[in-house]
């Protein structure tokens, strides 16, 4: 952990100038939607996310609308994000808590958000980040669970054990926007099956570099 503090400066200034506009890819306009994407988001891909949510966000506007959808129905809207029985379940769930308990507005406190059906530290994070900007953690999705294995950011393997590990060497000033900067470099060079190590632009920095 003293090698990965003695590196992490260096490398978030090298990755913020690589990717100067790094941020959530989930297209929002609220709070609300952001939360409900990033639900959908689990075990699929922005993309994917992004071309439904448009047509979604414009027939149910807000938690009181998401609250009255039968489950059924919105099952079929969300079918191709996968697991979308569950999603759907706990996307109306999480509404109806927020209109009863919220007074229909996403809280922007940590133990709140945690509180709602479906919401964990990862979507918690990037709503909190991403929408209130507000840093109480660091979202820890497979980009960054991959890349901060392969860095030398953690050794652990559970999510919650990473955003550990990160929030102890990671200054708090750049705790909001850490994760889209290991995001957009898993998705642009440091790739799952194969990184591309000789393009990659802290491989000095990294110990698993392929070069």
């Amino acid at each position: 952990m003293k090698a990965a503090k003695e590196r992490i400066g260096r490398i978030i200034r090298i990755l913020r100038k690589a990717y100067p506009k790094s941020k959530t890819a989930l297209r929002n306009r609220s709070p609300f939607e952001l939360l409900v994407s990033t639900i959908l988001s689990a075990q699929c891909t922005d993309e994917r996310v992004n071309k439904i949510t448009p047509g979604l966000f414009k027939k149910y506007k807000n938690p009181r609308d998401f609250a009255r959808v039968k489950q059924a129905v919105l099952e079929k809207k969300i079918r191709s994000t996968g697991f979308y029985k569950n999603k759907a379940k706990n996307i109306i769930a999480a509404s109806k808590k927020i209109v009863g308990e919220f007074g229909s507005e996403v809280p922007d406190r940590m133990d709140k958000l945690i509180s709602l059906p479906g919401v964990a530290r990862k979507t918690a994070n990037i709503v909190l980040s991403s929408s209130f900007r507000k840093a109480e953690g660091i979202a820890v999705d497979t980009h960054v669970k991959r890349l901060s294995g392969r860095i030398g950011l953690s050794r652990q393997k559970d999510p919650n054990k990473i955003e550990k590990d990160l929030m102890e060497i990671v200054p708090r000033k750049d705790w909001l926007d850490f994760s889209y900067l290991l995001v957009d470099h898993g998705r642009k060079i440091c790739m799952a099956r194969k990184p591309l190590c000789p393009e990659c632009v802290i491989k000095h920095l990294c110990p698993s570099a392929r070069i």
